[in-house]
């Protein structure tokens, strides 16, 4: 490991407990400025979880302590009750496909993500998966927590044990098989300043706005990736910092789904790598069928967005 990254990690590395809410109330107080807080929840079929994410975050976070300013569920084309379970706990809900109408939505979480900053308004947003269990209201005030206090943090990612059921009733140590067999690998040989994340494919994440409008959002699962990749060359490895937030559980993907996703990923890395040669953007995987294995082709993801703050209509609504 780098005696950068190694120096890192003693200095920008936290525990959520670190920061008590008394602490982060008071500098929200003293400088509303920067202070204001969106938590944005991307949901695709999510009516199971999403409603227990968001009632945990409005009575923990914005009815017994002012912190989160304003709680967005961003529905991106469920076909459950989603929607439905979101508003009733207490979020607004905006369908994907309203926002930014002029520019035709397509599938993809970095799609949603990207839609939201022009639905939401505080200086801080902070992404929150909306398939987690058992949720801590600890995933958003300790990633936020940094934001608030710490003037040159810009980027802030939570860390967490990813236990992970093997159909025995016991949980391995780890899930993150993406993470571990691609994003890890990635990372450390390419770009070993970011070698020190727990968790660089997570979900939860805070991030200022003024650093969110100068990034490419990546349309699928590569976002997470991307931004983090992109925030270093942006404004550098002290800018950025995690916070250990607990355990996190959630909706494991089969495996077909995580070769798809880490196509995604490797792909998103290459760009970034050689902006000028792309790989074949295409993944075939093989299932059984009635007379052996059938292949499966499917499209992996070759679209970004732009920095929003190319975007007329966010320009325009900011300088309103």
């Amino acid at each position: 490991m780098l005696e950068e990254v190694e120096r890192w990690l003693a200095g920008r590395s936290w525990s959520a407990a670190d920061r008590p809410l008394e602490r982060l109330l008071a500098a929200k107080a003293a400088d509303p400025r920067r202070g204001s807080v969106s938590v944005v929840l991307p949901a695709l079929d999510e009516e199971a979880t999403v409603g227990d994410i968001v009632t945990t975050i409005r009575r923990e976070l914005m009815e017994k302590v002012p912190l989160v300013d304003e709680l967005v569920v961003i529905d991106s084309g469920s076909t459950d009750a989603t929607s439905e379970v979101a508003r009733e706990a207490g979020a607004r809900v905006v369908h994907r496909d309203a926002i930014l109408p002029r520019i035709p939505a397509v599938p993809g979480k970095g799609e949603v993500l990207w839609r939201s900053l022009l639905v939401t308004g505080g200086d801080i947003v902070c992404f929150v998966d909306a398939d987690l269990k058992d949720f801590s209201a600890d995933f958003v005030s300790g990633i936020v927590g940094p934001l608030l206090t710490d003037p040159d943090v810009q980027f802030v990612k939570a860390m967490y044990d990813r236990p992970f059921g093997d159909g025995t009733g016991k949980a391995a140590a780890q899930g993150g098989r993406v993470t571990e067999l691609v994003a890890r690998p990635l990372l450390n040989l390419h770009w070993p300043q970011l070698a020190g994340f727990v968790q660089p494919l997570g979900g939860e994440y805070a991030v200022r706005r003024s650093l969110l409008e100068q990034l490419p959002f990546p349309v699928g699962y590569g976002v997470e990736l991307g931004l983090l990749v992109d925030a270093l060359h942006t404004v550098g490895l002290d800018a950025l910092a995690q916070v250990d937030v607990g355990v996190r559980r959630h909706r494991h993907q089969d495996g077909q789904a995580l070769g798809r996703m880490a196509a995604t990923i490797y792909r998103t890395a290459q760009l970034r790598l050689s902006r000028g040669h792309l790989v074949r953007p295409s993944l075939t995987q093989f299932e059984r069928g009635p007379d052996g294995f059938v292949p499966r082709t499917h499209a992996v993801d070759t679209e970004e967005r732009p920095p929003m703050r190319e975007i007329e209509e966010y320009v325009s609504r900011r300088a309103a």
